[in-house]
């Protein structure tokens, strides 16, 4: 070979080398498709998806860096999340990410084989068909869920310590969430003879004309479901109740946080530290099949003495000894 042939392969050999391991180190980096219902704000990019790269980075994972995310937002609208999640797949991302029920519908219809860690609020994996058992998920699937129908008695209750003579609750509730909260809801109120109006809704945009005509109905109260669509709007369903002057409780306490009156739920925060977590043990090895399911024991009781001015409502010394957190 002669000899200016032979630099010329020796460089090509050389340049080459380091490109092809680029694209393998690029390739090595993990992508983590995130698949919601909510909403995506350049100033608020919502509790989620901020816990899980606060986590990841504990976990020792930068996103952009040692990890990729990939979120897809369905901005309200339940109705888009099959394709974008048949998008992520199609992106070939190492796990999916979903939050709430329309999302993990949509990545369990997209894929049997990448692994799903999700996280809802309104949820029984079980009875859905998601996992096989908390202990031993068995599937693709394992993640964080709450028993939220167990939480629709304490509710109730607390509607009662600051309504006790209602006997007419509006119930706003998100259809793409199933039935499971509004049916534990709906038996409770059947123990204390108490009427339930449920408004029902599929979207961002039904969800604020359902609230406003059915508030024309005069409820006494009102118990907003968990819904992710729900959880991002509160500060509209806080104007209509304190306006309205009709005392609301929440899962989320972005609803007294916004000015409405009450709520009881899981520490959001905390809870998407271990979605973070979740994630990382996937990154690492671990198979969801083998992975358990958690379950949140940190719930919050928060109110808003404002609202309670607002809506002409008293807290009790009993529900004041058992807040975690009052709003002045």
């Amino acid at each position: 070979m002669r000899r200016r042939e032979f630099i010329g392969l020796s460089t090509g050999v050389l340049i080459s080398w380091p490109l092809g391991l680029r694209a393998q180190q690029t390739r090595k980096v993990p992508v983590i498709g995130f698949l919601t219902p909510g909403f995506s704000n350049a100033t608020d990019p919502g509790a989620a998806i901020v816990g899980l790269r606060d986590a990841l980075r504990k976990e020792g994972y930068s996103d952009g860096e040692t990890i990729r995310i990939e979120p897809r937002w369905a901005e309200g609208k339940p109705e888009t999340l099959p394709g974008f999640a048949q998008e992520l797949v199609g992106l070939k991302v190492d796990i999916l990410v979903a939050t709430a029920r329309p999302s993990i519908e949509a990545a369990k219809a997209a894929t049997k084989d990448i692994p799903i860690v999700a996280v809802d609020l309104e949820t029984d994996p079980v009875a859905s068909g998601y996992v096989a058992s908390l202990a031993t998920p068995g599937k693709n699937i394992t993640g964080l869920f709450l028993d939220a129908p167990g939480l629709t008695g304490r509710w109730l209750q607390l509607v009662r310590d600051v309504a006790p003579d209602a006997r007419k609750i509006a119930v706003l509730w998100d259809a793409n969430t199933g039935e499971f909260q509004l049916r534990a809801l709906t038996d409770a109120a059947k123990t204390v003879a108490i009427d339930l109006q449920v408004l029902e809704f599929r979207n961002a945009a039904e969800m604020e004309s359902v609230i406003t005509t059915g508030i024309k109905e005069r409820p006494q109260a009102l118990i907003s479901l968990g819904s992710p669509i729900i959880n991002a709007r509160a500060n509209r369903i806080a104007d209509i109740t304190t306006t309205n002057r009709i005392p609301a409780v929440s899962i989320f306490r972005s609803l007294p946080d916004s000015g409405g009156l009450m709520s009881y739920g899981p520490n959001l925060p905390i809870w998407y530290q271990h979605l973070g977590r979740y994630v990382a043990t996937v990154i690492k090895g671990a198979k969801p099949a083998e992975t358990p399911v958690y379950r949140p024991t940190d719930f919050q009781l928060v109110l808003n003495s404002k609202a309670a001015s607002a809506t002409g409502t008293t807290f009790s010394p009993n529900l004041l000894a058992q807040a975690n957190e009052v709003l002045e």
